[in-house]
């Protein structure tokens, strides 16, 4: 008879915390910025990480009045290119 998987949840959500994840989020993160602001909008894009009461977590950020970033259109394409182009 089969057993049925069962997670250990304690450990994977105190993986979700350590320093290593922290930088493997953060990496992440910025090799979508890097890769959406890789075009006419090279630079434009900042990241931020920080340590959730769950798991690390992280954002890219765009500047919406830069000139030239196509204003929200333009930094959703281009977010969405960066989330294409960060595939290793």
């Amino acid at each position: 008879m089969a057993r049925k998987f069962k997670p250990n949840k304690a450990g994977i959500n105190s993986l979700m915390k350590t320093p290593e994840v922290g930088a493997e989020v953060r990496r992440v993160a910025q090799s979508i910025a890097q890769a959406a602001g890789s075009g006419d909008n090279e630079g434009i894009f900042k990241t931020d990480a920080a340590l959730g009461r769950r798991r690390w977590r992280a954002a890219v950020i765009g500047n919406y009045e830069f000139e030239g970033s196509g204003g929200l259109a333009g930094m959703r394409r281009d977010l969405l290119r960066g989330l294409d182009g960060a595939h290793e």
